[in-house]
């Protein structure tokens, strides 16, 4: 039961809101900016050709190494101070990386912004949950539309911004280390103002009532594997879309122009997805038909590309689009199959990591199909395959259960 100790101070959950939207942002710049200045980047440090394909592929198998740290560090110091940690290391790293003379030095402070977005990745649900156990559907698309759209608008804007800064891609990289600065200053105000807050939060799980204290390891946990498999199974296919969805219209004859205005489509319809999405989630016990919805827009997608790629290509990107609706779907998931934080954190460590180590060789699949068979066919009957795996996964990870009934699997 909330008490003046537990309650927020007025003025806090507003103010909260806006960190956790700031902290989103900052979840994606890292690497979207180096996306887009890739090429002056290995031109720049003289990369060669392993090295880049590295840098591109690499942030998934990262989140999934890294994130196990963070619950269990969040239980020692808490998630508040690990945040703050967290989008120190984006911030230090994308600083340090922007100034590297060297590229082992470039990939080792490109490994630390990352280190700080596996923790912020896990730990995002976990605040969700700590300070807004009733609205979990609301501050979880809150955001997820502002990892959209950090993801979305530093993608667009960095090469025109690296222009605008003559061109210098250490200051089209070193820039984004802003909104982190700023991000972390509103977290240290938030942490100084809550301390009461969060030393009461701070119990170790044993201490609290219900079924907390019988939390297994998540390994042995079907709904938490299900979760797991729903996550990497949408990440895999988003990365692919992601990666190469301009290459694939191109080659089938769309004007390249159009072909990254569609890829600009899919981002696009996530936006406001990933908004609506959590809230309508949380409205259900059961999340299946909200998979069955997103599920079938993907797979529809992929019959189109198989049969009409480039007269239909404008529908098949809305699609995608709403297919990634996925992403929010999945982390709301997280929020609601677990009673009490501490269970939400190790359903997101156990969830996230597993899921980016099944998302990892997605986008390099892809590539080795087209370069093996020269042709889209077969790349893109894995992404259908992708879609179909996540939507029985969805189905199955939405039944109204939680990680701490202990249930077995019934198919």
């Amino acid at each position: 039961m909330t008490n003046r100790r537990t309650a927020l101070p007025r003025g806090f959950a507003p103010l909260l809101v806006v960190a956790m939207i700031l902290a989103a942002i900052n979840l994606r710049p890292a690497v979207t900016s180096l996306g887009a200045l890739l090429d002056p980047v290995i031109e720049g440090l003289g990369m060669n050709g392993f090295i880049a394909g590295m840098l591109t592929g690499v942030p998934p198998l990262c989140f999934a190494l890294l994130g196990p740290l963070a619950p269990r560090l969040a239980g020692k110091r808490g998630p508040e101070l690990v945040v703050i940690g967290a989008i120190g290391a984006i911030m230090t790293g994308i600083l340090l990386r922007s100034a590297a003379p060297m590229t082992w030095v470039f990939l080792l402070c490109t490994a630390l912004a990352l280190a700080g977005i596996a923790v912020g990745n896990i730990l995002m649900p976990v605040l969700v949950k700590r300070w807004f156990p009733q609205k979990i559907g609301l501050v979880t698309g809150t955001y997820t539309t502002a990892v959209a759209l950090g993801a979305a608008s530093v993608a667009g804007a960095a090469v025109p911004l690296t222009g605008a800064l003559g061109g210098n891609w250490r200051l089209g990289l070193g820039v984004w280390a802003i909104p982190a600065a700023v991000a972390l200053v509103l977290w240290i105000v938030i942490y100084f103002g809550l301390r009461t807050q969060i030393a009461v939060r701070q119990q170790p799980v044993a201490t609290l009532p219900g079924r907390a204290a019988a939390l297994g390891p998540m390994r042995k946990n079907p709904t938490a594997w299900w979760v797991a498999i729903f996550f990497g199974t949408q990440s895999s296919a988003a990365y692919i879309f992601m990666g190469w969805a301009p290459k694939i219209f191109t080659d089938f004859g769309v004007d390249p122009g159009y072909a990254g205005a569609l890829l600009a489509v899919i981002l696009g319809v996530g936006v406001p997805l990933s908004f609506i999405m959590p809230a309508l989630a949380a409205r259900f016990t059961n999340q299946g038909p909200l998979v069955w919805v997103t599920g079938s827009a993907g797979i529809l997608a992929v019959a189109g590309l198989l049969s009409f790629p480039a007269q239909g290509a404008l529908l098949w990107a809305i699609l995608l689009g709403v297919a990634g609706a996925n992403f929010p779907l999945a982390l709301t998931m997280i929020g609601l199959k677990a009673h009490t934080a501490a269970g939400v954190a190790k359903l997101s460590a156990f969830g996230q990591s597993v899921g980016y180590l099944i998302a990892f060789p997605g986008p390099f699949a892809v590539g080795a199909l087209h370069e093996i068979t020269g042709s889209w066919v077969a790349p893109i009957c894995l992404l259908g395959a992708l879609m179909v795996a996540q939507t029985i996964a969805g189905i199955m990870a939405g039944k109204p259960r939680y990680v701490e009934d202990g249930v077995r699997i019934r198919v």
